[in-house]
């Protein structure tokens, strides 16, 4: 039987990149469910009428959101079942806006690998993340530090 999983420590290769499809249009939903319950009472993600009166002329997605949607792209292919802890994210960037109606996609490249020094059958691997919007427009940046199995540790 095929289970969908994510990789072992030693099946990440350093310069690697993944495609992670299918991206996830953002629905105004997604936007005032994830704004409120995070308590960010931001007029620009809530209010269109302030909003319309601000550069961008429209609510702009929480960039919250964006990170978080990047970062949850990606764990089907890299981490899913392999993943003993997230350590740190790093030189995050939001580039360009997101909209409500946007579609994210994300790519992430493995920058590095190394067995951890503290804990046996587990290492350290970095993750550069890169989320782009249906126009290919840059709209979020990450680098990701996680802690995965290696993979006679895990069975």
């Amino acid at each position: 039987m095929i289970e969908q999983r994510g990789l072992f420590l030693e099946e990440f290769v350093v310069g690697e990149r993944y495609a992670h499809r299918p991206g996830r249009t953002v629905t105004d939903a997604d936007n005032v469910l994830f704004t409120t319950l995070t308590m960010n009472t931001q007029a620009l993600h809530l209010d269109a009428a302030f909003s319309a009166t601000q550069p961008f002329g429209r609510p702009l997605v929480n960039s919250m959101w964006t990170l978080s949607t990047l970062i949850g792209l990606s764990v089907a292919q890299l981490t899913q079942g392999t993943l003993v802890a997230q350590l740190g994210l790093t030189d995050v960037s939001f580039p360009a806006p997101l909209f409500v109606g946007d579609t994210l996609t994300a790519e992430s490249e493995v920058v590095s690998v190394r067995p951890s020094a503290s804990r046996p059958g587990q290492g350290v691997v970095v993750l550069a993340h890169t989320g782009c919007s249906q126009n290919d427009e840059m709209v979020v940046t990450a680098t990701r530090t996680v802690l995965v199995w290696a993979k006679d540790a895990a069975e």
